[in-house]
């Protein structure tokens, strides 16, 4: 994978494109999730800036994936952590985090796929997901939390002890 400075809007707008990108394909809602958090503006970058982003990581998938058959890509751990480990800084984790379940639950499912780049996330940065989203709001508001939540921290874990790898579809 190609190498972004720590904390840089690149390595952040990395993040999210590969949340997006986890359930199998790039759906209008999660572009709209994308759109509606604002964090486009947060990290200063524009949108062409992010297309490029996401341009970026597809390439490096299709370079540095540890396997690929049926349109399937998949990561492995490491590269995930080496991903995750570009964002030092706690306040932008944090920031994060919340866009990326939001992402998730933009279609109103939690993939496997997705459950694992949310899980590996809160692992690499230490973070419980409760730590991150408000517990109260999040099953309120949250179509895939209602069916998860509480414990959505221990089924999140739980699906990621199961699946080594990550598919990505592009």
């Amino acid at each position: 994978m190609r190498h972004y400075s720590q904390n840089s809007s690149e390595a952040m707008a990395r993040i999210l494109a590969l949340t997006m990108l986890a359930d199998g394909g790039l759906d209008k809602t999660e572009l709209e999730a994308i759109a509606k958090s604002k964090i486009l503006n947060h990290i200063e970058m524009t949108e062409a800036g992010f297309e490029k982003v996401v341009h970026e990581l597809c390439d490096d998938l299709l370079q540095y994936s540890s396997s690929y058959s049926l349109g399937q890509i998949e990561l492995d751990r490491e590269t995930l952590n080496h991903v995750f480990a570009d964002i030092t800084l706690v306040p932008l984790q944090k920031m994060l985090l919340k866009v990326m379940v939001a992402v998730v639950d933009a279609d109103q499912r939690m993939s496997d796929g997705e459950a694992i780049v949310i899980s590996q996330a809160l692992s690499t940065w230490g973070f419980d997901l409760v730590e991150v989203v408000n517990p109260q709001s999040f099953v309120r508001h949250s179509a895939f939390a209602k069916s998860l939540f509480p414990p959505c921290t221990r089924i999140l874990k739980s699906k990621y002890q199961y699946l080594e790898k990550i598919d990505v579809c592009l």
